[in-house]
């Protein structure tokens, strides 16, 4: 494993804590762009998992804002300067569901920072743990990584081809990754990075072949797909990124039971996997 980069040691052990009421609004917001009718979401109901991500949000100001819409770094996130930032991934252990309607806090860490060369150039790597109270109990542990990475060559538009059949017992969903869900997911995020909502930017600057799809936005419909045809409750999750999603077609959500866990896939146009996930039930 890499050594912490010299440059950046110092932001290891950095903490942000961050104190929210967990209204509704949101939440309520949140169903209706993941076409969710069905969940009782009132104050005193259970906050689905991941939608937590709709809530202690970076609230830069507009002056503070890069030219690709991240907030500028240098506060909590270490300064680093390699221009391209995706959230590459993370694991979440649940002790028990956050609570709408009741205040709660979020404390953070910087657990690591590592730099490595890929083949699309330098990258460094963050990992930040963060941890999620209300009335002082621990509810929920996660552990992201954020990847940077400098620019790179221009990123081919996936082929389309016709998806084989699910595996026998899987759960399986079709998404279309319009302009306007992606819009809206930005908004409940409060992302203004551009790639996701600005095509000429998104083509010309950062080299993409459309509008990127939310690593987080993924991640959420995955485990959407386990809450809508499981009723066991979900008290482990960890994805892993692997490929880029875009607006140009639909792309396939595949979950596999077996036993206390569901593999999970999502699969773009061209059939591989996009993003990569575990689900551990209780």
């Amino acid at each position: 494993m890499d050594e912490p980069t010299a440059g950046f040691a110092a932001w290891i052990g950095r903490t942000e804590h961050v104190a929210e009421e967990l209204c509704v609004n949101p939440a309520l917001a949140a169903a209706a762009t993941l076409d969710d009718t069905t969940t009782p979401l009132g104050p005193g109901a259970a906050l689905p998992l991941l939608w937590h991500w709709f809530y202690f949000l970076p609230r830069a100001p507009q002056a503070r804002l890069g030219t690709d819409g991240h907030p500028q770094r240098g506060d909590f996130m270490p300064p680093i300067p390699y221009p391209r930032r995706m959230f590459a991934g993370a694991r979440l252990h649940v002790h028990q569901p956050l609570v709408l309607g009741l205040p709660a806090r979020r404390e953070g860490v910087i657990r690591n920072v590592t730099t490595k060369s890929g083949r699309s150039g330098a990258l460094a790597f963050v990992t930040v743990g963060y941890q999620f109270f209300q009335n002082e109990v621990l509810c929920i542990e996660e552990e992201q990584d954020i990847v940077y990475r400098e620019p790179g060559p221009p990123v081919p538009a996936p082929a389309v081809v016709e998806l084989p059949p699910p595996p026998a017992g899987a759960w399986s969903r079709t998404i279309v990754p319009d302009s306007r869900l992606l819009f809206r997911f930005s908004a409940l995020t409060f992302n203004a990075h551009r790639i996701h909502y600005d095509r000429p930017y998104a083509l010309s600057e950062e080299g993409y072949p459309g509008l990127v799809v939310h690593g987080p936005l993924t991640a959420i419909l995955l485990l959407e797909l386990v809450r809508h045809n499981s009723p066991r409750q979900v008290v482990g999750f960890s994805f892993r990124g692997q490929a880029p999603l875009f607006d140009l077609a639909p792309f396939r959500l595949v979950g596999v039971p077996e036993g206390d866990r569901v593999t999970l896939e999502a699969q773009g146009p061209d059939g591989k996997p996009a993003l990569s996930a575990e689900a551990e039930l209780a």
